[in-house]
């Protein structure tokens, strides 16, 4: 051991050991889980679906898992944390969200088999649909596999402490970000490239049992220094804040009135119901979403398990306000937002503290560790369902059916998704290095608005509307597509914000270019309704109809009659 690391070892306290020792654990168990699930995996069921094994309940703990990323646990409890009432609305679009994807379950599981496209390369044109379905589902993925990777990063070195100077083990903050950034891809790549679904699953479900018993655990030890009196933790958060009774009131960070600025007052309320409406269409359109109806015996059992699934995250999120509120009250917006600025470190502060008052600093230390732990696993499991769902429609999709003219065999289409989940990881890996700087809820708004925007109008039309054909397909998908990340880069996102106080530089690119066009930063309000026109507007414009194919999908949703 050279002397830079064992001063470095050295210099790690009593919670980062803590820290590292329980992320450590976690990674053996999962890579146990991996091994054992890799023994069972033998075909294409097998390794896309999970031999379509697992029960409504354990399907509803593995959507749970899927759902919570660490935007929800660390993000939303941080928002709320800074900005008291605003930060909640997240909560309420990511919860209101699942109203849509109960009733569509069902449907989609008994007219699905493993990927996105097969609803609609049942009715039609396969090679043209599945192409276009493969484009978007990659896209999708790899954006959010992007933000929860430079997430990761961002997470490992303020948790270490490095984020603002020193060294970890002889790196920098920035060294130390990236290999987290890389460990994490590679860890991806492992669970899915050996394991598959039934992998991917049983980390999930691992994630969610340590996600709700750290959030009930913190919920109930905030509660209890409040004698379990929520008017006065309330209070208490209002007065830390500086706001007052602001701090419980709406217009704090979304729909802003701007005084003597009429239309960008406007401006602001459309950017929030932009974000509200990309929030609760695109999760019924994320492909690690939808993959997860197909690991249960059939569509009952898909409805079942999204019923636990609203339970589960319904209470999830009202404990985030136990949460946010908690860490205004007793750690104080000033402390989290100097440790962090946009929120993430108020969880594992808040952690910190109650640790504290429970049993001192031993107490602050395990809790830290605890509470950093299941930030770190929430991550590692939801890129592994990310990649996962990219990779099984690069093989099944592209490989399967389009260069193998839907004829291959088996082993070939497994072999060819173990290959794209290590190109898969690869070039998030890559991408992720060089966004490390990127805001993060940026990047995850732009993957719901893109999946709302190119994948809902195809599921919609497919299973709703008989004269929906190919052309409508691609023209939904790459006109959905195309205007959601055409419209990012007009907007002030990319380019032409400033501070309105200190005249800082707030987008992307330098000051010195300004392309800005469109004034909202979430494309959803214009690009969802333009992936539904073009949707429609290439139906009519194709001759192709098949109303029988329409006759079969549609009695195989209702009632499961032939489904796979």
């Amino acid at each position: 051991m050279t002397s830079a690391v064992r001063e470095a070892a050295q210099g790690l306290d009593t919670s980062h050991a803590w820290t590292l020792g329980l992320c450590g654990l976690f990674i053996v168990v999962t890579l146990a889980i991996t091994v054992r699930a890799r023994r069972s995996t033998n075909g294409a069921v097998d390794y896309y679906a999970g031999g379509r094994g697992f029960s409504s309940t354990q399907n509803g703990l593995a959507l749970t898992g899927d759902y919570l990323s660490a935007a929800s646990f660390l993000g939303i409890a941080g928002l709320i944390a800074l900005n008291g009432y605003d930060g909640f609305l997240y909560s309420i679009g990511f919860l209101v969200a699942w109203l849509l994807v109960l009733p569509m379950a069902q449907l989609m599981r008994n007219c699905g088999r493993f990927t996105m496209a097969d609803l609609p390369a049942f009715r039609m044109r396969r090679m043209r649909v599945r192409l276009a379905c493969t484009t978007s589902t990659v896209t999708v993925s790899v954006v959010y596999l992007i933000a929860q990777m430079v997430g990761a990063g961002a997470l490992v070195t303020m948790l270490l402490g490095i984020d603002r100077g020193g060294t970890f083990l002889g790196m920098s903050g920035e060294q130390t970000r990236t290999a987290a950034i890389v460990l994490v891809g590679v860890l991806m790549v492992v669970y899915i490239m050996y394991g598959g679904m039934k992998a991917a699953t049983w980390l999930q479900i691992v994630k969610a049992g340590l996600l709700l018993t750290a959030t009930g655990l913190m919920t109930v030890m905030v509660l209890a220094v409040f004698g379990f009196d929520v008017s006065a933790l309330l209070t208490r958060a209002a007065d830390n804040s500086g706001q007052g009774q602001a701090f419980l009131e709406p217009g704090r960070l979304f729909g802003v009135e701007v005084a003597g600025d009429p239309l960008q007052s406007l401006y602001n309320k459309l950017d929030l119901f932009s974000l509200g409406l990309a929030l609760v269409l695109g999760t019924a359109a994320l492909p690690h979403i939808l993959i997860r109806f197909y690991t249960v015996p059939d569509g009952r059992a898909a409805r079942t398990s999204v019923k636990r699934t609203i339970v589960l995250v319904g209470v999830f999120y009202l404990m985030t306000l136990a949460l946010g509120f908690g860490a205004a009250a007793l750690v104080g917006p000033e402390r989290i937002a100097a440790q962090d600025a946009s929120g993430n470190a108020a969880v594992p502060q808040l952690a910190a503290e109650l640790g504290r008052i429970a049993a001192g600093p031993v107490g602050a230390a395990l809790m830290l560790a605890f509470v950093s732990a299941v930030a770190l696993a929430t991550i590692l499991a939801v890129i592994a369902s990310l990649t996962l769902a990219s990779s099984s429609s690069m093989a099944h999709d592209f490989f399967g059916h389009i260069l193998m003219w839907g004829r291959p065999k088996e082993s070939q289409e497994v072999g060819v998704a173990r290959f794209s989940a290590v190109l898969v990881g690869a070039v998030a890996i890559m991408l992720a290095v060089r966004a490390q700087h990127l805001n993060v809820a940026f990047l995850v708004g732009l993957a719901f608005a893109i999946a709302a925007a190119a994948n809902l109008p195809v599921i919609v039309l497919t299973m709703f509307w008989r004269g929906f054909n190919t052309k409508g397909v691609e023209w939904g998908v790459y006109g959905g597509l195309g205007s959601s990340l055409l419209l990012v880069l007009l907007s002030p996102v990319v380019s032409g914000k400033t501070h309105p106080v200190t005249g800082e530089n707030l987008s992307l690119l330098p000051s010195w270019v300004d392309i800005q066009v469109f004034p909202l930063e979430n494309p959803g309000l214009v690009a969802i309704p333009l992936g539904f026109v073009s949707a429609v507007a290439g139906s009519l414009m194709s001759g192709e109809r098949d109303g029988a194919r329409y006759r079969e999908m549609r009695l195989r949703a209702l009632t499961g009659l032939g489904a796979n």
